[in-house]
């Protein structure tokens, strides 16, 4: 027989059946509206982690961080724990990441957990570690711009993804930069980021997803270390300006749920046009298709 639990926090228990209860028994407060772009919020009360290289601290284009922290594995046992740390950034490309979405959504406050070290060497357990350690941080936007093509861990990232998705977590995955499989990008709970070339900083939306936006990411300019700045292309440095404009929507707007920012983004991108609706007699129905 079905069963209901009530009290919990999302994600954390499931229900089964709502038999015995109407409306008024499940109370839900959203936000009147979402809004038709991300201009609307700078970022503010938004909390965002960065799970990459880490970030150097107090970088001109990047400002203070709220945190910094770094997976350190045992080598006698294997056990993988997340510590706080003064390290910084050990190659570039989290201080890249950050600085972007800091020029995105200026009020929003960035966290560090630091998975990749040298020449972006990392490991898909250590790269567990720090997104399950995020997604317990009941962090609002979790930036990942980098992926596994191991997919012996692709089960274990399936799972925290749904977690943090039903948590109210979203998680902003760059694609891989060649057309290859690898996670947690694939998943159709992530915000999935490719990157386009057009001059104007917009996003598209993808009609033939599974990458479902595209953002600049040729050419950029983003902060580097040593306090520097250079210019540089990847999909990595696309995913932290939807991770940017995420964080603009939800502090516009703080009760949206995942499905609805990706809505707003899909409304909000420069290749959607809202068409005019057609209003049929009842018992009629439209086929737009293309003969």
């Amino acid at each position: 027989m079905g069963t209901t639990t009530t009290g919990a926090p999302p994600g954390t228990a499931l229900t089964w059946s709502l038999r015995g209860r109407g409306p008024d028994d499940l109370p839900v407060v959203a936000d009147p509206a979402v809004p038709d772009g991300p201009a609307e919020g700078a970022g503010r009360g938004v909390r965002v982690c960065v799970v990459d290289s880490g970030v150097e601290r107090d970088h001109p284009l990047v400002g203070p961080l709220a945190g910094s922290w770094v997976v350190v594995k045992d080598e006698a046992t294997g056990e993988a724990e997340v510590l706080p740390t003064t390290t910084g950034d050990t190659c570039g490309h989290g201080t890249a990441c950050a600085g972007i979405i800091r020029r995105t959504a200026p009020e929003c406050e960035i966290t560090s957990v630091r998975v990749l070290g040298e020449r972006f060497s990392g490991t898909g357990d250590v790269l567990l570690a720090g997104l399950r350690w995020a997604v317990d941080q009941e962090f609002d936007l979790i930036n990942l711009s980098l992926s596994t093509t191991r997919t012996r861990f692709a089960h274990h990232l399936h799972e925290l993804a749904d977690r943090a998705y039903f948590a109210r977590t979203v998680l902003v995955a760059s694609a891989h930069n060649t057309p290859v499989e690898s996670f947690p990008w694939r998943f159709a709970s992530v915000l999935s980021v490719g990157s386009h070339q057009e001059d104007d900083p917009v996003h598209l939306y993808n009609p033939s997803p599974p990458v479902e936006f595209f953002a600049p990411g040729q050419n950029v300019t983003v902060p580097w270390l040593g306090g520097a700045a250079i210019r540089t292309t990847g999909n990595s440095f696309a995913t932290p300006y939807i991770t940017g404009l995420s964080a603009r929507l939800l502090s516009a707007r703080p009760r949206m749920t995942p499905f609805q920012l990706k809505s707003a983004l899909y409304l909000s991108a420069a290749n959607v046009t809202l068409a005019p609706r057609h209003h049929l007699p009842a018992g009629e129905a439209s086929d737009d298709s293309e003969n």
